[in-house]
């Protein structure tokens, strides 16, 4: 059997298990990311990272969620590579170049600027991408944003009253968004945001880096944040920057949990 290591790592609580094909080769399908991702027969985790070499990049990430479906992006992750690689760093993924500076106890990224037109989320069609005039039950016309991958952004007086396990499905698979979409429901108090995530292809997750960026830049666009804000998630806390028309900065903490040994043919 083909033997490989894996790193076992969370940033606020989002678990990731992450290869590094560079020196532990594996041929990764949807089964066996998904296979890996289960928590009671697998390794464990919300998504799957692969690192690989780049030719544009200090290294390339891949990211296949919890279903096995592989995404484009996912900041909290990218800020545990940059700090397994122990240095700063440029990763390559598909939702573009992200520029990481290390720190021992945070990590600052500097991600690509956000997209707000129609077809950069995308939606299935035409329509006002800033209050896109929709509704599941209480929560009506978010707000979509495209910041490596595709989120809609509901701000509500409560955030923890919303019944997310029933409307974060019906959302993510709404026919609207043709590759799925994450869902965020957020409240304001005191100039900061408080947030959760219906991670499409996981579920619920305590953390979500891209999720709190779409949130905080739908917040400062629409006038209610400033930047920078800090954005409450239940595994803590993310500070995000953004001035219109420029980069997305996001802040905060990887941590290393431990490194594994499997034999990758167990998994499919």
């Amino acid at each position: 059997m083909a033997r490989g290591n894996f790193h076992k790592m969370h940033g606020l609580g989002n678990d990731f298990v992450i290869i590094d094909t560079r020196t532990s080769p594996v041929e990764m399908t949807a089964a066996r990311a998904k296979a890996l991702a289960d928590r009671k027969t697998g390794v464990g985790c919300d998504q799957l990272i692969l690192l690989e070499p780049s030719d544009v990049a200090t290294v390339r990430m891949r990211i296949f969620n919890q279903d096995g479906s592989e995404v484009e992006s996912c900041g909290n992750a990218t800020r545990c590579v940059v700090s397994l690689l122990g240095q700063d760093a440029t990763i390559e993924t598909d939702g573009g170049k992200i520029d990481g500076t290390y720190g021992q106890n945070s990590i600052t990224l500097q991600m690509p600027p956000p997209r707000f037109d129609w077809q950069d989320i995308p939606l299935a069609f035409a329509m006002d991408s800033a209050a896109m005039p929709m509704a599941w039950d209480e929560l009506a016309s978010p707000m979509a944003v495209n910041v490596g991958n595709p989120h809609a952004i509901f701000f509500v007086a409560n955030a923890d009253a919303v019944d997310l396990a029933h409307l974060g499905p019906q959302i993510e698979h709404d026919a609207a968004f043709p590759e799925r979409v994450n869902v965020n429901v957020a409240s304001i108090r005191n100039g900061e945001l408080f947030l959760r995530v219906w991670e499409r292809g996981v579920g619920e997750t305590r953390a979500c880096g891209t999720g709190a960026c779409a949130t905080a830049i739908a917040a400062i666009r629409q006038g209610k944040v400033a930047s920078p804000v800090t954005v409450h998630q239940a595994g803590g806390d993310l500070t995000i920057g953004w001035t219109p028309g420029g980069p997305i900065e996001m802040t905060g903490g990887a941590t290393y949990v431990f490194m594994g040994e499997v034999d990758w043919d167990d998994f499919g």
